[in-house]
């Protein structure tokens, strides 16, 4: 009898081993955007990105939000993470715009405009009207970089952007859209 206890015991034990070491090992694979290393790796193992060049401009913090503006094979994209428990960076959002030298983001739940340029932006200024109220960023053209814009204050959460204008370095109207 004392023999099956003894077993039982050891069966016990080297489940509950067995147990802590699958969960430890599955746990340290999971990667947190946490630094711009480990911010590489997420996006690398991201369906779509295991095989891109990942170039980080710039980490932003939003309290429990980190925004990150990057280069995918040099098109224009970010990553947004959000902060967990433990307070590790945790992805929920990705998007790129391939085959562009300047793109405006929204990143949800911000009230602002993120722009990511490649170093092949012409773009030296933009212009936009954000519910009636005239809005201009200048840029650094033909350098990769990264720019906020606040939205303007409202009464309410609605926004209605109209009249977008880029401009080169001399001031030359390269695009409009209404």
């Amino acid at each position: 009898m004392k023999k099956g206890k003894l077993t039982f015991f050891t069966l016990t034990i080297l489940l509950l081993l067995i147990g802590f070491l699958a969960f430890y090992f599955n746990d340290n694979h999971q990667l947190y955007g946490n630094d711009k290393d480990s911010i590489v790796k997420v996006i690398k193992s991201i369906k779509g990105y295991e095989n891109k060049s990942i170039e980080i401009l710039e980490v932003k913090d939003f309290i429990d939000l980190r925004v990150v503006g990057f280069l995918s094979d040099n098109s224009p994209g970010y990553i947004q993470f959000r902060k967990n428990k433990d307070d590790n960076f945790v992805w929920n959002y990705v998007q790129v715009r391939d085959d562009e030298t300047f793109s405006s983001f929204i990143p949800d739940p911000l009230r602002m405009f993120m722009f990511v340029a490649n170093n092949e932006n012409e773009i030296a200024k933009m212009q936009v009207s954000i519910n009636g109220q005239k809005l201009e960023q200048k840029f650094i053209p033909y350098k990769a970089t990264v720019a906020w814009v606040d939205f303007p204050e409202t009464d309410n959460s609605q926004y209605e952007f109209r009249n977008y204008k880029y401009y080169d370095k001399d001031g030359n109207l390269i695009k409009e859209n209404n």
